[in-house]
């Protein structure tokens, strides 16, 4: 039952993570914190960087979520081998967007680069879907001890 909580809400936060990357991009905010992973001000942000770290903070508990999916993906009696690699995948796929997303900030917002991250972040997208669909397809899974 835990890994069709914490594999939706995976999917939930990454969508309103998704939303909000949108708004910065859209609104030209992406460099208002010019350093990473913190702004200048330290771990709690001024008002000039506050859309930009909820950005990040969102980021970070994205990343925290799909990471923990992909692991109980692999601690889960029953749990079949298409939910163990797009649950990896996942996992792989955002640390990569983290990685990209501070070159991509320490870079300048390089347009390539901001579209690889756009791109990457919509196969994520596809893969804790489709990790978050077949979880709740199986009904008879457990953690095992």
């Amino acid at each position: 039952m835990l890994i069709k909580y914490i594999s939706l809400s995976s999917l939930i936060v990454l969508y309103s993570l998704m939303f909000i990357g949108g708004y910065v991009s859209a609104a030209g905010l992406g460099l208002t914190c010019p350093d990473w992973p913190l702004c200048p001000s330290g771990i709690l942000p001024s008002p000039e960087y506050v859309i930009e770290w909820i950005h990040r903070l969102v980021a970070a508990i994205t990343g925290a979520l799909i990471i923990s999916t992909a692991i109980i993906c692999w601690l889960t009696k029953n749990s079949n081998q298409k939910i163990k690699i797009t649950g990896t995948l996942s996992a792989i796929f955002v640390l990569t967007q983290i990685t990209l997303g501070a070159i991509v900030i320490d870079l300048k917002l390089q347009a390539l680069l901001v579209a690889i991250h756009l791109g990457l972040g919509i196969i994520l997208f596809a893969m804790v879907l489709l990790t978050t669909i077949m979880v709740f397809r199986i009904n008879n899974i457990e953690i095992s001890n």
